[in-house]
C-alpha cells in the first residue's frame, strides 16, 4: 500500500516538473505582448503629432511668404519726414509685404548719411528707402545694384538721382514731393493782400531747396514782389536766420527745406512775436504753428512710396516704375496762430480747408 502511494506521488511530481516550462513560457508571452502593444501605441501617437507639426509649419510658411530686409535712411527727424516713413511701412503691410526694417537717421550730418548707406550695402538689404535728397544721393553713390527708392525729393534730376523721370535707369526711382509753387504763392497773396516783400528761409547746401527758391523768386517777381533770402547750414542757425528777416519782409515762406522744418518752432516764434505771417510748404508745419499751407500730406506721400516699393518687390522692372509725384494738395490752416501773426483766416478759407488746427 505504502509502496503504491509512493509511486503515485512520484508520478505527480514528474508531471508537475514537465508542466513548469510550459507555464513559464505562457507568462513570458503575455509580458512581451503587453510591452509591444504599449510601444506601438506610443509610436503611433508620436508619428501623428510629428505629421501635424510638419503640416502646420508648411502652412505657416506658405501663408507668410518671403520676408524682406529694408533699410530706411532719413536725413533728419521732423514730423513730415517721420510721417512719410510711417506711411511707407503701413502701405507695405497693406500690400501684403512682410519686412524687417532697419531705420537710421543721419541727424542732418552728410558723412553719417554716407555711413548709413554703406551699412545697408554691407548688410545686402533687399531695398533702400531714402527719405530726402542728401540721403538719396548717399544711397545712390553707395550702390548700383540694390534697389533705391527715394521719397521727399523735390527735384530728382537736379539732385543727380535720375536723368529722365519718365525712364529711370539702373536701380533708382521714387516719389517726388515737388511743391506746386503758384498755389503756394497764391495762398500768401490771399492771406497778405498788401505784400511787397516775401522772406524765404532755406539751406543753400540742399539741392532741393535751391531749385525751389529759384522758382519761387521768378514767380514772386512776376507777381511784383521782392524776395529776401536768409540761408542756414544747420538747424541751430534757423532762429537767427528768421530774426534777420524782422523789419525786412511782410511774410515768411518756408518750403520743404528739411533743415528749416526740423527747427520750425523757431520760425513760428519769430512770426508770432513780430507779427509776420509764416506760410508753410507742408501740412505738419501748420499743426506746429504756421498760419497756413496748401501742400501735401506726407503720410500719404509715404504711402505712395510704399505702394511703389511693393510693386518693385513683387517683380516689376525699373522701366515699369517711372518717377511719381506727390498727389492731392490739401489746404490746412491754423487760425489761432495766424491771429498771433497779425492776420485772420477768412471763414470761407476755414470751411474750404481739409485740416484746421
Amino acid at each position: 500500500m505504502n509502496r503504491r502511494i509512493a509511486l503515485l506521488t512520484g508520478l505527480l511530481l514528474i508531471l508537475l516538473l514537465a508542466a513548469l516550462p510550459v507555464l513559464a513560457g505562457c507568462g513570458d508571452e503575455e509580458t512581451t505582448t503587453d510591452t509591444t502593444e504599449g510601444a506601438e501605441t506610443v509610436d503611433t501617437t508620436e508619428t501623428s503629432d510629428a505629421t501635424e507639426d510638419t503640416t502646420e509649419t508648411s502652412e505657416g510658411a506658405a501663408a507668410s511668404g518671403e520676408t524682406y530686409n529694408i533699410g530706411i535712411t532719413q536725413i533728419v527727424s521732423h514730423p513730415a519726414l517721420d510721417a512719410a516713413a510711417q506711411g511707407f511701412k503701413d502701405a507695405l503691410e497693406e500690400e501684403g509685404i512682410q519686412a524687417n526694417f532697419d531705420e537710421q537717421n543721419a541727424q542732418g550730418e552728410l558723412p553719417v548719411a554716407s555711413t548709413i548707406a554703406e551699412k545697408f550695402v554691407a548688410d545686402n538689404v533687399d531695398l533702400i528707402l531714402a527719405i530726402a535728397t542728401p540721403t538719396s544721393q548717399a544711397a545712390v553713390q553707395a550702390t548700383d545694384e540694390i534697389p533705391v527708392l527715394f521719397a521727399a525729393v523735390t527735384d530728382p534730376v537736379a539732385a543727380g538721382l535720375v536723368d529722365d523721370p519718365e525712364n529711370p535707369m539702373a536701380n533708382v526711382t521714387g516719389v517726388s514731393d515737388k511743391l506746386p509753387m503758384q498755389p503756394h504763392l497764391d495762398l500768401v497773396q490771399e492771406l497778405v493782400p498788401d505784400i511787397q516783400t516775401l522772406g524765404v528761409l532755406y539751406n543753400a547746401g540742399e539741392a532741393n531747396s535751391v531749385a525751389l527758391v529759384e522758382e519761387e523768386r521768378q514767380l514772386a517777381e512776376a507777381m511784383g514782389w521782392e524776395l529776401q533770402e536768409a540761408t542756414v547750414a544747420s538747424s541751430a542757425e534757423v532762429l537767427s536766420a528768421a530774426q534777420s528777416l524782422i523789419g525786412r519782409v511782410d511774410a515768411i515762406s518756408v518750403l520743404t527745406d528739411n533743415t528749416v522744418v526740423s527747427a520750425f518752432e523757431s520760425v513760428v516764434k519769430v512770426g508770432q512775436e513780430n507779427g509776420i505771417p509764416v506760410i508753410a510748404g507742408d501740412i505738419d508745419s501748420v499743426e506746429r504753428g504756421a498760419a497756413a499751407a496748401y501742400a501735401f500730406d506726407y503720410y500719404e506721400h509715404g504711402r505712395q512710396a510704399g505702394r511703389m516699393a511693393a510693386r518693385w518687390l513683387k517683380g516689376a522692372s525699373i522701366d515699369q516704375l517711372p518717377v511719381e509725384f506727390a498727389q492731392d494738395l490739401v489746404l490746412a490752416v491754423n487760425p489761432a496762430s495766424a491771429e498771433k501773426m497779425g492776420i485772420s483766416i477768412p471763414d470761407a478759407m476755414q470751411q474750404e480747408a481739409g485740416e484746421v488746427f
